[in-house]
């Protein structure tokens, strides 16, 4: 009897195991629901496909980059929509409009209050790249510059590109 008690608790144990394995921790299945919710939200926002490009976040001594580009080099439509959502982008954000990372994020993004506040003090340059394309962002206000790296840092994290949260010398 003993023996049987002792299988059918090791049984029930591994199943335990094997379940919560599985499903993974509460956490993860939060993460994986706000990445899913965040990438859904982009290609809406954004008019194309996060499986279609990749996005870099990139921090500066003045500022810092965002960078777009087509996965395929000939998924020339891809590459236009990237230099369409890039050059919006840049205009947006140099007039204080953060919609568009709003919509994206279903919140308002660290840094964004500030950029905002500053936003004479904060320039936001486009550059069509042969792939796609980047918006340059430049500030010689340290208070700008601190928020620019918050929010550039915010973007690296809720998109998980994995891109350095130090600057980039």
């Amino acid at each position: 009897m003993k023996i049987k008690n002792k299988t059918i608790s090791l049984v029930i144990i591994l199943m335990m195991a094997l379940t919560a394995t599985a499903s993974g921790s509460p956490k993860r299945q939060q993460q994986h629901s706000e990445t899913h919710g965040v990438n859904k939200r982009g290609d809406r926002v954004m008019g194309f496909s996060h499986m279609k490009a990749t996005h870099h976040f990139r921090l500066a001594p003045d500022g810092g980059r965002i960078e777009v580009a087509a996965n395929d080099p000939q998924d020339t439509a891809t590459r236009e929509q990237i230099r369409m959502h890039l050059s919006h982008i840049a205009g947006m954000f140099a007039n204080g409009d953060f919609d568009a990372p709003m919509l994206i994020h279903a919140r308002t993004p660290p840094g964004v209050p500030a950029m905002k506040r500053l936003k004479a003090e904060i320039s936001y340059e486009y550059e069509e790249r042969e792939a796609g394309g980047l918006v340059r962002i430049k500030t010689n206000n340290a208070r700008a510059l601190a928020a620019v790296h918050e929010f550039l840092r915010f973007q690296i994290k809720d998109h998980r590109t994995g891109d350095s949260l130090k600057v980039e010398k």
